[in-house]
Order: structure tokens, then sequence, then C-alpha cells
């Protein structure tokens, strides 16, 4: 059974920069993905960024790349993603999320584990 706690998120300024974290417990294979995505009030819950466990190989949504990094400790089993240049449409519940390696790394539906969640909210 695979446990993801989420951490640090907060209340920011349009400009400023957060570093989300992902405790991650129980079995963490090579062929993991480790996914971000985000949910804002009355949207749907979408990708943010993915990285592979084993290879480290990182991808993104469109509208977050050069300003959102996601990157993994595998020898403390957390993964981060250190945002900056947030913009208030980045204001979001940001879930933490691991699955199997797959093409579809950008779907929820490739992910069975979740975390609870971590509130950002960036102010104009």
């Amino acid at each position: 059974q695979v446990r993801l706690v989420e951490s640090g998120g907060g209340l920011v300024q349009a400009g400023g920069s957060l570093r989300l974290s992902c405790a991650v417990s129980g079995p963490t294979f090579s062929s993991r993905t480790m996914g971000w995505f985000r949910q804002a009030p009355g949207k749907d819950r979408e990708f943010v960024a993915a990285i592979t466990w084993g290879g480290g190989s990182t991808y993104y949504r469109d509208s977050v790349k050069g300003r959102f990094a996601i990157s993994r400790d595998t020898a403390k089993n957390t993964v981060y993603l250190q945002m900056s240049s947030l913009k208030p449409e980045d204001t979001a519940v940001y879930y933490c999320a691991a699955g199997y390696y797959s093409s579809t790394y950008y779907s929820a539906g490739n992910y069975g584990y979740w975390g609870q969640g971590t509130q950002v909210t960036v102010s104009s």
C-alpha cells in the first residue's frame, strides 16, 4: 500500500514561490511515475507535472513550463514541486499521485494512489 502526504501549500503573492513536498511511504518501484495534479473550485482536476521514479524523466503542462520544476529524492522517498512566478490562476488544491509508468502520464486515471491535497492560494 502506497501512502502519500503532501505539505508546503499556503498563501503567496503573485510572482512569489512555493515548494510542495510529497512524502511517499510503501513500495517505490523504479517503474513508478509520480504526478502532481491540481483542482480549482468548480473546475476539473488537471495534470501539472510528472516524473518517473527510476529515470527522473519529467513532464509538464504547457502553462507551467519554465515556472514549475518537479524533482524527486529517492533517498528520502519524497517528490517536490518547486513553483515560481506564481499567478492567481495557479490557485488550487494540489494533489500528489503515484502510478506506474504510462504514455498517458497526464491522465488522472493512470494513478492509483493519491494524497489528501494541499491548498495553494496566489493573491493578485
